[in-house]
């Protein structure tokens, strides 16, 4: 399947400044030494998780003198909650917030990565890049964490993350797993799957051709994993779907050398949404030779 988007949803001021402020956010930075990159945009996040900084801690009843309910207790009662024969209960955190904060991050991140914001290569440190955003480290670092798991960064000690860098060769290979789990899959569906489902995924096919006219390399990367995580579905094994999903994302992040942003243009991104339209008009025509044409050839041309 060919990969990768063009464009980025990431904007920056001109000296770099950042922090959050109401709905702004900002990019990350490097750390010292040759590899320190300092030119990430800003990125904007929603929001920020107070409660990731200072963490919410459990509040006790206080007894009274007289073994009777103490202040903590004497608000209980006023809310009408039991408190004589109970163990008292600590107040959650606020993970939420937390999970929301941490889950902007990763989304940034990701973008920069399919755009090549992200440099390969370069190290990137988590405190430096919670300044820019505007938060503690703590939710950077989670978020590194997570792509490091994905394969996109490498953890260098006492150092940060360096970008993993990878070349046409992975690219190659990254297709072929994809064809061997996602063919065969999709031709199964096309005898299986009735004419009035597969019209259902027509927005998603006609989505995927207005972000390749936008031009937007991270806008495309998401349309095109949301239509095939569609098609996909339609199996019903959902290990197959994120695993496939996982290989997508990871076929997307740009190549180091000479082919790293020259290799997805934009007429590269409308051949491949139009294959899209065409694979569903064949899917609901219910013509399995052009079917096992057009998978053969979306996926040769992810090479």
């Amino acid at each position: 399947m060919k990969q990768g988007a063009q464009g980025s949803a990431v904007t920056g001021n001109p000296d770099g400044s950042g922090g959050l402020d109401g709905a702004e956010g900002v990019g990350g930075v490097g750390v010292g030494g040759p590899e320190v990159r300092t030119d990430v945009p800003r990125v904007p996040v929603q929001g920020r998780g107070v409660e990731e900084e200072r963490g919410g801690r459990a509040e006790r009843a206080a007894p009274g003198v007289d073994g009777g309910p103490g202040r903590g207790d004497a608000g209980a009662v006023a809310r009408g909650e039991h408190t004589h024969s109970e163990t008292p209960i600590p107040r959650p955190r606020t993970l939420v917030q937390r999970a929301s904060v941490r889950g902007q991050i990763l989304d940034a991140l990701r973008t920069a990565l399919v755009t090549g914001e992200l440099t390969p290569g370069a190290v990137y440190s988590a405190p430096a890049l919670g300044e820019r955003f505007g938060v503690s480290a703590t939710p950077v670092r989670e978020a590194m964490q997570q792509l490091a798991l994905e394969g996109a960064v490498e953890v260098v000690p006492n150092r940060g993350f360096r970008v993993v860098e990878r070349g046409a060769r992975e690219l190659a290979e990254l297709a072929e797993v994809r064809a061997l789990i996602e063919v065969p899959v999709m031709l199964r569906l096309a005898r299986t799957i009735s004419v009035e489902r597969w019209a259902e995924l027509r927005p998603l096919a006609e989505a995927t051709v207005r972000a390749a006219s936008s031009g937007c390399r991270a806008t495309y990367a998401e349309s095109d994993r949301s239509f095939h995580r569609a098609v996909l579905a339609f199996c019903g094994n959902e290990q197959l779907v994120q695993l496939a999903d996982d290989l997508h994302r990871r076929a997307q992040w740009p190549l180091v050398g000479p082919v790293r942003v020259s290799g997805r243009g934009h007429a590269d991104l409308l051949a491949d949404a139009a294959e899209h339209m065409a694979l569903l008009d064949a899917l609901i025509a219910r013509d399995l030779d052009v079917v096992r044409s057009l998978v053969g050839e979306h996926f040769a041309g992810a090479h």
